[in-house]
């Protein structure tokens, strides 16, 4: 009887906080959407921004955001799905590798200011790349790729439990067991850590402000033209070596300097746009990992 009481308990206990943290995170989307909700039009979604008059928009914010999310998936999902493989099915155990997985737990830890300011020593002055898309890719993709590989290497290390020795026993090599079986069934984990990895990319402030700098230039969107000008003379609008601005500094900003007249309408809008940016890509991403996980697993 002592034993089933402490079990209600503990269940209550736990249902209580778990309610009260999803209670608190609904209470604070729902305010930050009610607060923006009054900017939220297609002027202001697709409008320019304005330096010092009221009315402007955060075309190019957003642009520069959804550009820079592309850009650094694009280097961290390969190289931490690539270094969870190596972890989990390759390097086994001993001092390097217990090493390896130290210096990553501890980089995961790494305030994002100073891997901005890295990338500023490195990136921005060093190699000479300046303020731009490129060095903010590299700088937020040093703080994703720990996170990315530990997180990686579990789903697969959990998932090849299950699977690798009936797989191997069939007559599969390694690499095809890796690459038709295990990774798979790990979808659903290895998902978790790119849901992970894009809303740190889209939220992420610090990094941005030393690497990708605070301006938002006029762009031409003609073709795609990856390091220089478009022939009009303009930046192009894919330019990797070209300053961005994203959603999250650009929000930072107004809040900061407050030079436009109606910055807290902004700073509000831009809130509740990139809340829903989030959410829309992490149900999305949900959506389409459970259907290749299905495709594959024959669910």
């Amino acid at each position: 009887m002592k034993v089933k009481k402490a079990d209600k308990i503990a269940t209550i206990i736990f249902y209580t906080i778990a309610t009260f943290v999803t209670a608190f995170l609904s209470f604070f989307i729902i305010y930050i959407l009610i607060k923006g909700w009054e900017a939220l039009n297609l002027n202001f979604i697709f409008g320019e921004s304005k330096g010092t008059k009221e009315g402007g928009g955060i075309g190019i914010q957003l642009f520069n955001s959804f550009y820079m999310l592309f850009i650094s998936l694009l280097i961290t999902v390969p190289i931490g799905i690539g270094g969870g493989i190596y972890l989990s099915e390759y390097a086994g155990n001993g001092k390097i590798v217990n090493f390896i997985r130290l210096c990553l737990e501890t980089m995961a830890s790494l305030p994002s200011i100073v891997v901005g300011l890295f990338g500023l020593l490195v990136f921005v002055t060093l190699v000479g790349w300046k303020y731009s898309i490129l060095a903010g890719a590299l700088s937020v993709s040093i703080l994703n790729l720990p996170s990315m590989t530990r997180i990686s290497e579990n789903a697969i290390k959990e998932a090849s439990k299950k699977v690798r020795e009936a797989s191997l026993g069939l007559g599969a090599t390694r690499w095809q067991t890796i690459k038709k079986v295990t990774i798979p069934i790990a979808i659903p984990g290895v998902l978790t850590g790119i849901i992970l990895s894009a809303g740190r990319i889209l939220g992420e402030a610090a990094a941005f402000l030393y690497t990708a700098g605070m301006i938002a230039p006029i762009v031409k969107f003609d073709r795609l033209n990856l390091f220089s000008m478009t022939a009009q003379g303009k930046l192009s609008a894919y330019n990797l070596f070209r300053p961005a601005e994203t959603l999250a500094v650009h929000i930072w900003k107004l809040n900061s300097e407050g030079i436009v007249p109606d910055a807290a309408k902004i700073a509000n809008g831009s809130s509740a746009i990139l809340i829903l940016i989030v959410l829309i890509f992490n149900f999305g991403a949900r959506i389409i990992g459970n259907g290749f996980y299905k495709h594959y697993t024959g669910k």
